[in-house]
């Protein structure tokens, strides 16, 4: 703590990478430094979202459709009606009709099995990337080297932290507007003045790892653009953080 500027630790306290003595030193820091103290809230509360994220269970009804398709599960027979014997033509076809229901029933269920497994496999690849994202973002927040740089707009926040040794940027936003329907936020890398698309944020508060290394960046935009993002900025910037 005694070499460390204490303004770089305010990651490092977020996610409890301090030491007992290095956590008091930078507590009492806390008390006199509000931009510390309003960076470190910031921090916690990004990877408290984070955390909630990676802990969301599935809805019941999706749970209970993906129970119910586990092999190997017995279900109850159906109650079987009163069979009534058929005549004539329509006897000699009941086999063909009986065939034809149960390749119905067959392909019926095979349908739904498939779109019970597909909404699993997209429940757990979801859950595997919010847990990846946090892991990256913590350690991006106690990099050695991490900076970070804050700007307001519209009664919003946005922060950037960003390492040069990971090339990596991570963006926070607090309190910003929503974009409204068919709109997100753009993250764009600014090189020397080209800017460059670095992810998009659909609403006014949440986290977001930027895509791609910082390349000798100068530093971040934010800009509001179509649903689903656009190759150059469309509109002046909302936010500019530059990495200084």
């Amino acid at each position: 703590m005694n070499t460390l500027d204490p303004h770089t630790l305010t990651g490092a306290y977020a996610t409890h990478a301090l030491g007992p003595d290095e956590r008091e030193a930078f507590e009492r820091h806390l008390d006199h430094c509000p931009s510390c103290a309003e960076e470190t809230a910031g921090f916690a509360a990004a990877l408290a979202r984070l955390g909630a994220a990676e802990a969301l269970t599935p809805p019941e009804a999706l749970k209970s459709r993906v129970l119910a398709a586990l092999p190997g599960v017995r279900q109850e027979a159906p109650a079987v009606p009163r069979v009534v014997q058929p005549r004539g033509r329509l006897a000699r076809n009941a086999p063909k009709f009986a065939l034809a229901a149960c390749l119905a029933l067959a392909l019926g269920a095979g349908a739904v099995a498939v779109q019970q497994h597909r909404e699993a496999e997209r429940a757990r690849d979801r859950a595997t990337a919010l847990a990846r994202q946090q892991e990256t973002v913590a350690a991006l927040l106690t990099a050695p080297d991490a900076r970070t740089a804050t700007a307001t707009s519209a009664g919003g926040r946005g922060t950037v932290v960003w390492s040069a040794t990971r090339d990596q940027a991570g963006f926070l936003a607090t309190g910003l507007p929503a974009p409204g329907p068919g709109r997100t936020y753009q993250l764009w890398y600014d090189d020397a003045g080209t800017m460059r698309p670095a992810g998009l944020l659909p609403t006014g508060d949440g986290t977001l790892l930027l895509t791609g290394p910082l390349d000798g960046a100068a530093g971040v935009g934010v800009t509001l653009e179509p649903a689903g993002g656009s190759a150059h900025p469309s509109g002046a910037p909302v936010l500019l953080l530059p990495f200084s």
